[in-house]
């Protein structure tokens, strides 16, 4: 089929010969392509949406032949959640719980454990009525009904929500695992304490705990001193080593105690040089062997993970390393090993293999994946195959048999080597009958959601079956043949029917309606037509309308078209026409059009055309018939003059005045013959019409006279004004506070911004407006009070006003209306050692309202969003790393105009008041504060003297020097965008991101002051907008590749601070 836009055209290529008033039934079918030809399957790739014909590529082909009843449904085979014969049952991953399921199920395969557990005191569970859900409470309950499910659930794998929600962990943080390990066992052994049966009170003793002794001699009198302890597990460093054996002989090989690290002797009173060793007295049935693969470094202040491979043996003697027990079992045999699979400590991945007591097979524990090793053999395979980011990869070592090797087991659990005994009960567990109940009801739950779920699945699968004998029905009655009545279906419906997967709804035509409530020429493209029968079934069983049949075809929206459209064509042959017609000289009387509107009449008849063609759309409410005034601004173009936009809507509107009549501006418009209006026209039938011999508007003439008039005005008032305020114009000789001119005792004040607008009157006086009045009010609180202290004008806000002589005030007040003189006077006063002068001010300084001011100045400095600061990288020496100059990339905040400003004082900032925060302070202070506009730069000095005196000793503060507000960026500095309320935590991972520096290798400081509390607010710590923060870096560590994941999860540590595991 051709491509839809040479449909479109085929379409309305009749309108060349045939005008709006001789169209037929035949052309309005031709403009709704009812007679195109329809596609047939295998024709098209894809629907074609310019034929109303094409029924091809809508979704039948998912209906058409057979189909695969599970294509009926999205429901997952409910079995598969079934736990498998003769396998085990797997534990979810809460989000990070992984470490905590790998010991779950180590601990689970300890069947001593899990007896001893079963026979635990649980009156709570024996007494539970099976009707309703049992809430375990204790942890020994949770463990309890977490193992019984895990023997006999007929779930793939169970939820531990409840023993985790139990403990307080975290579920969105991985923690250590060999810290949980211990823990666990700490509570587990404190809880079981408490039965009743001596047998369960020393059971994790029994299982796990060993002795050793530390045995000091002192190498003087040869004295041993043993401490006897016991142990649960054995932590074996393995940095250096290679094999399992290495790593025990570490353990308790010999230390040395010698220089300041001497032993005090007993017998010899004395500190005494000594050795140091780990004697091994007796071993657990279950030993728990600690790979310290996760290591403080001390040059990161952080854990890492050593990847070294250790081998070690699937039977282990003991018997080398234990001291003077000839008789006690000695050899142990490989039960589990715990796997980390990950480069960092913080973040990874846990799984266990765990040997079956029972039948001796090895399974791997993947949260809820359970998978049986062949052969009977442990095999760790993909768990050493890590990313590692280091170029150097250490290759696996070869091993021995009955060895494995691996650089991400962090712990092995031996158990004792059992005499082959015909005896099923040492490794057979039953389950209590009180747990055995709930687990009965447990998976009679299951087995009813199973049943639910394959319910829900023959349902989905009799309504697909349905739905397809519905679709290969009606899809044969779809085609409307030639001759035969037809409707048109929306063709987005008929997709959502063919798809199953969306409810199908009602059908839905009103979108497709013109404004005469038919179907819409521009719409047919996204309608398909249908046959009549077709179109009955499917409004019979979906409802909906309106209907829109053979007599739905617009005719009205069809002649529009038709008229548009001959217009577009004429378009191009008119614009030559007029503009010839332009060349020729007027013969007689013309009419007046707008030098804008006539460069750009194509353009704008184009658009005016363009949206005729679409405006009896339904969407946009409108009706056949309306002019050109509901074109846009924006619809223009680019032929449009500068600075005409705004003002031109409509074609002529150029020379219309704001009354409504022909504009003064005589450049602005030409004089054009009746032919060129005549043929415009066509184009803008309701554009503004003008005679050649139409007068301007009276109104306008008149305003423009009296401009004239007051131009001339302004012109003899300015040059007045500057001849009598000469030096202030042209700020020549004028007077300052920090050196009192000796010629007058008094100088006034007015505001800056009277001086500025005053200026720029006199610069321009025809295009500025005259300034008639002098608000000193804006420098005064609500009392009437002075609002500046004579030392802060010194320092810095002087700046927003201006010094007059008392020659010039005279002039001022002659000339101005001023609400309050403002003046300040110097006096000596004679002291012992000369005169000092002295400073008042009148009105008097409000303390009050100052002191509201300042507090407000602090307030803002400790509340501010989206703030700039600097971060400045030093080397050893504190210095900046180069001086060089300004980056070439320095931030726009270097092209800001520089201003003079007193250094900032901790907690102030620069004041704005138009804006400023209600305080604590009187209302009245709020008032006078809000009353000042002053920019950025006011420092805020304290008050000195009384009642708006000042003594000279106490005008500048310490440090009170003047500097440049503009920071100029250095090279080795980089500008962050910062609020107040943000931690410094955040501030060293943006840091991190400039810098490519470790949150832990950095070293931040302001003003000398070290900044280490990460939790606390950068406001709180001192950080004020402009601040430099100094950035001084550690020596980076050499992988890395967690430094995000360190940052986030461990900053601070905390490790199980706050969990039920620390309760005790």
């Amino acid at each position: 089929m051709a491509p839809r836009l040479q449909l479109e055209k085929a379409a309305w290529r009749w309108v060349e010969m045939v005008k709006p008033e001789e169209i037929r039934r035949e052309h309005i079918e031709l403009a709704y392509r009812v007679n195109v030809p329809a596609c047939k399957r295998g024709a098209c790739r894809r629907n074609c949406k310019g034929n109303p014909n094409c029924l091809v590529g809508i979704g039948e082909q998912a209906w058409l032949g057979e189909i695969d009843e599970n294509a009926f449904h999205n429901i997952d085979d409910p079995n598969s959640e079934r736990r498998d014969k003769n396998t085990f049952v797997g534990l979810t991953n809460l989000g990070a719980t992984c470490y905590v399921n790998t010991f779950l199920q180590v601990w689970f395969h300890n069947l001593e454990l899990r007896r001893s557990l079963y026979l635990c005191q649980n009156s709570r569970a024996q007494e539970h009525n099976v009707d309703s859900d049992y809430e375990p409470q204790s942890i020994c309950e949770h463990l309890q009904y977490l193992f019984a499910l895990l023997q006999n659930s007929n779930r793939r794998y169970i939820d531990p929500s409840g023993l985790v929600k139990a403990l307080g962990l975290d579920t969105g943080q991985q923690q250590d695992a060999q810290e949980f390990s211990k823990l666990f066992l700490s509570l587990l052994e404190e809880t079981l304490s408490k039965q009743k049966s001596p047998s369960l009170q020393n059971v994790i003793q029994q299982q796990f705990c060993g002795q050793f002794s530390y045995v000091t001699v002192c190498n003087q009198c040869g004295r041993a001193s043993p401490l006897l302890s016991r142990f649960y597990e054995l932590e074996l460093n393995i940095q250096g080593h290679k094999n399992l054996t290495e790593c025990v002989t570490e353990f308790l090989k010999e230390e040395k105690l010698d220089g300041d690290n001497r032993y005090f002797c007993e017998s010899c009173q004395s500190k005494q040089s000594a050795t140091r060793r780990i004697r091994l007295h007796s071993l657990p049935p279950t030993l728990n062997l600690q790979l310290m693969r996760f290591v403080f470094d001390r040059q990161s202040g952080h854990k890492k993970k050593l990847n070294t491979f250790i081998s070690f043996p699937e039977q282990l003697d003991m018997g080398p390393f234990l001291d003077g027990k000839p008789d006690q079992k000695c050899v142990y045999e490989l039960s589990a090993v715990l796997i980390h699979r990950g480069v960092s400590a913080y973040s990874g991945h846990y799984i266990a293999h765990v040997k079956d007591a029972c039948t001796s097979d090895w399974y791997k524990f993947n949260d809820e994946e359970i998978e049986k090793m062949e052969g009977k053999k442990l095999q760790l395979g993909i768990e050493e195959d890590i990313a590692e980011t280091v170029k150097s990869q250490t290759r696996k070592p070869k091993c021995s048999k009955g060895y494995h090797c691996s650089r991400n087991a962090y712990m092995l659990v031996y158990k004792v080597q059992q005499e082959e005994s015909s005896d099923s009960s040492r490794t057979k567990v039953e389950v209590p009958a009180f747990l055995q109940k709930l687990v009965d009801r447990d998976n009679h739950k299951f087995e009813e959601w199973c049943s639910e779920m394959a319910d829900m699945r023959k349902q989905s699968v009799d309504k697909g079956k349905a739905k397809h004998e519905e679709v290969k029905e009606l899809y044969e009655l779809l085609p409307a043949k030639d001759g035969q009545l037809y409707e048109f279906i929306p063709l987005e419906w008929l997709k959502k029917w063919l798809d199953d997967s969306i409810a199908t709804k009602e059908i839905d035509n009103s979108l497709f309606l013109c404004s005469h409530g038919k179907l819409h020429p521009d719409k047919v493209g996204e309608a398909k037509r249908v046959s009549l029968r077709a179109a009955q079934l499917l409004y019979q069983r979906y409802g909906g309308g309106p209907r829109l049949d053979g007599s739905s075809l617009c005719n009205e929206c069809v002649g529009q078209r038709c008229r548009v459209l001959r217009l577009k064509n004429q378009l191009n042959e008119d614009y030559r026409e007029v503009t010839t017609l332009l060349k020729r000289p007027l013969s007689d009387g013309g009419f007046w059009v707008g030098k804008a509107s006539l460069r750009s009449w194509r353009q704008l008849a184009l658009e005016q055309l363009e949206e005729d063609e679409h405006e009896t759309k339904h969407s946009n409410g409108q009706t056949n018939g309306q002019g050109p005034h509901t074109a846009s601004s924006k619809e223009f173009g680019s032929e449009l003059p500068e600075g005409t936009e705004e003002e031109m809507k409509t074609f002529n509107e150029d020379i219309l005045c704001s009354h409504g009549g022909l504009s003064i501006l005589e450049a602005e418009r030409k004089l054009v013959s009746s032919e060129v209006w005549t043929k415009l026209r066509v184009y803008f039938p309701k554009a503004p019409e003008f005679t050649q011999n139409q007068e301007p508007c009276p109104q306008c003439l008149m305003l423009e006279q009296e401009e004239k008039d007051n131009e001339a005005i302004s012109k003899m008032m300015a040059l007045d004004q500057k001849n009598q305020l000469l030096n202030l114009f042209q700020e020549k000789n004028r007077p300052t506070l920090t050196k009192w001119p000796q010629s007058t005792d008094v100088l006034y004040i007015v505001p800056l911004f009277f001086v500025d607008e005053w200026r720029k009157f006199i610069r321009r006086p025809t295009k500025s407006s005259p300034v008639s009045s002098v608000g000193n009010s804006l420098l005064l609180c609500p009392h009437g009070g002075f609002m500046f202290t004579y030392d802060s004008l010194v320092n810095g806000d002087a700046q927003h006003i201006a010094l007059l002589w008392p020659s010039e005030w005279e002039v001022i007040s002659r000339l101005f209306i001023v609400d309050q003189p403002i003046s300040i006077h110097c006096s000596c006063q004679a002291t012992p050692t000369g005169s000092t002068p002295q400073y008042s001010t009148q009105p008097e300084l409000c303390w009050e309202c100052r002191e509201g001011f300042i507090f407000q100045q602090q307030r803002d400095l400790r509340e501010y969003t989206q703030a700039t600061i600097y971060i400045r990288k030093v080397i050893e020496d504190k210095t900046m790393i180069k001086e060089a100059g300004p980056e070439p990339n320095a931030s726009s905040s270097e092209a800001e105009e520089e201003r003079e400003e007193p250094p900032k004082m901790d907690g102030v900032k620069d004041p704005d008041f138009s804006q400023a925060v209600p305080s604590p302070q009187s209302t009245k202070s709020e008032d006078a504060a809000k009353r000042l506009k002053l920019s950025d730069g006011s420092a805020a000095a304290g008050a000195a003297g009384a009642a708006g005196s000042f003594p000279a000793s106490s005008l500048i503060k310490p440090g009170g020097i003047r500097r440049s507000t503009r920071h100029r960026k250095l090279r080795g500095e980089k500008a962050l965008i910062v609020s107040a309320n943000q931690t410094l935590k955040e501030l060293k991972i943006q840091i991190m991101h400039a810098f490519s520096v470790a949150p832990f290798d950095q070293n931040l400081s302001i003003n000398g002051k070290c900044l280490t509390d990460d939790s606390a607010t950068l406001g709180s710590l001192g950080v004020i907008p402009e601040s430099i923060i100094c950035l001084k870096a550690d020596e980076p560590i050499a992988d890395y590749a967690a430094m995000d994941d360190v940052y986030q999860v461990r900053m601070p540590e905390e490790g199980f601070k706050g969990t039920g595991l620390l309760r005790h």
